[in-house]
């Protein structure tokens, strides 16, 4: 809101989105692709755009074509003709460079299955497949090096998952903002130490390490083993949440709560009084104090 309007009373409209029109990208070969959507993927070509440019002089001529994604969606590409793939737009293979992706959603785990078997039984090279949290995917590259998902959602978001993910987001903004400040923020515990605090209030004394876990399946390890540990102690808290308290320590092994590393490297993402003492492959420790 700017300054002329601050104060005034400004007549928002509600809207809503009705899901993904397309996603674009620009494409140097322009064979290779079509080959690869429409006759390895399936994906019917539905429409082609061809220009003389778009006004400005350094504008090349191009085609803007899109496939059928489903449900309304489509997946468009760019090709500039007579031009060359620039350095700066090269895909490498970097986890920065990877979160950029399309994911395309499927029903269940058994169509996911059967897309794994047909992306192998064209040819195409998988990547992975693996389940993080509330998805499951498949991964593979196009003909640019583009990343491709499709993946299932296990369970439907839920009201506790908005919430949770507020708690999250509100805290790493916080500490974003102090460190445009000055302050230190090069690592996730303090998003998580912050989190707690919003969860509950009046946090743990600190002579217990405390972690909170949302309570939800994927999670559902964390509160099953710390139930059975002898010191352990678990408490509802009421809104969403369950909280672990140690003795006073906690420790957790990624084998004995059947977590891959997708799911393990996030084990405490509901966040945590204490701090991290050790956080690798095999085990987790977090101790009493040191709380920012």
């Amino acid at each position: 809101m700017n300054q002329s309007t601050q104060g005034a009373h400004v007549n928002v409209p509600v809207v809503a989105l009705h899901g993904v029109h397309h996603t674009a990208r620009p494409t140097w070969k322009l064979a290779e692709t079509v080959h690869f959507y429409r006759d390895l993927l399936g994906l019917p070509l539905v429409h082609a755009i061809s220009a003389k440019g778009w006004g400005p002089d350094n504008h090349a001529d191009f085609l803007h074509f899109f496939f059928d994604s489903g449900n309304g969606s489509t997946i468009a590409f760019f090709y500039y003709i007579g031009t060359e793939r620039p350095d700066w737009l090269t895909v490498r293979e970097h986890y920065q460079d990877r979160a950029t992706h399309t994911a395309w959603r499927v029903r269940d785990e058994a169509e996911l299955l059967q897309w794994r078997q047909r992306v192998e039984a064209v040819g195409i090279p998988l990547r992975y497949q693996i389940r993080h949290e509330v998805i499951e995917s498949i991964y593979f590259n196009d003909p640019n090096g583009y990343p491709i998902e499709i993946t299932w959602q296990v369970r439907p978001f839920s009201d506790a998952d908005k919430q949770d993910a507020a708690f999250t987001i509100d805290s790493a903004i916080e500490l974003e903002r102090a460190r445009e400040k000055g302050a230190a923020f090069a690592s996730i515990e303090p998003v998580w130490q912050r989190k707690a605090e919003r969860i509950e209030r009046a946090v743990p004394n600190g002579e217990k390490a405390s972690v909170y876990v949302l309570d939800v399946p994927e999670f559902a390890p964390l509160i099953d083993v710390a139930r059975k540990t002898a010191g352990y102690q678990t408490t509802a808290i009421g809104n969403g949440y369950v909280r672990i308290d140690g003795n006073p320590t906690l420790q957790f092994r990624r084998k004995e709560l059947g977590f891959k590393p997708a799911v393990w490297y996030g084990a405490l993402t509901g966040g945590l009084a204490g701090s991290i003492r050790q956080f690798d492959m095999d085990a987790l420790v977090v101790a009493p104090g040191d709380t920012q």
